[in-house]
């Protein structure tokens, strides 16, 4: 982290915070300023970016090592609590500006499984710390993704409400210690 990569090939990326898909020219020096829960926000010349992690090679990352480690989000379901391992894998989404996961944030409100057939649906209702968020489409995006990676989940569906109004009260103590609050 923080020090200087340059892209080995073109990658698609994320502008933050207006959320337009930009495209990063192989040769490109980039910074990397956050890497959480599978994605890289980089500082360029053009300002800041994510990049997902199916373009981590482009950065020199070996993903390899970490696709073997079992996530907490593996343990609740071998446990057969699938509630819990949706909030694990929610925990695993992150603003790119903010090195705290959605949940510690307070944005996530609520969550709803329901079982039928044999398979999985879960409902997510989340909020932005800002209505005006440009990143918020794609945050809602990578919880959505990072549920249906879930064994038995059929269909994940993530709702961006904005009643309650979000406030800093909503961030859980571990996410306050992160942010150096408490």
């Amino acid at each position: 982290m923080h020090e200087e990569i340059t892209l080995t090939r073109e990658v698609e990326a994320i502008q933050i915070p207006s959320g337009d898909l930009i495209s990063l020219p192989a040769g490109t020096l980039v910074m990397i300023t956050q890497a959480l829960g599978g994605t890289y926000t980089v500082a360029t010349n053009f300002g800041l970016a994510r990049i997902k992690a199916e373009n981590a090679d482009a950065l020199g990352i070996d993903l390899e090592a970490e696709k073997s480690k079992r996530s907490a989000a593996q343990d609740a379901l071998a446990a057969g609590d699938i509630e819990k391992a949706v909030w694990e894998q929610l925990k695993l989404v992150y603003d790119p500006e903010i090195p705290v996961n959605i949940v510690d944030l307070g944005l996530v409100y609520d969550c709803r499984i329901e079982k039928e057939e044999g398979e999985v649906n879960v409902e997510v209702k989340m909020t932005l710390t800002a209505p005006g968020c440009g990143m918020g489409p794609t945050i809602a995006a990578d919880a959505q993704s990072k549920i249906l990676l879930l064994d038995g989940v059929r269909n994940a569906r993530v709702d961006i409400v904005w009643d309650p109004v979000w406030n800093q009260d909503m961030i859980s103590e571990e996410g306050r210690m992160k942010l150096g609050m408490i």
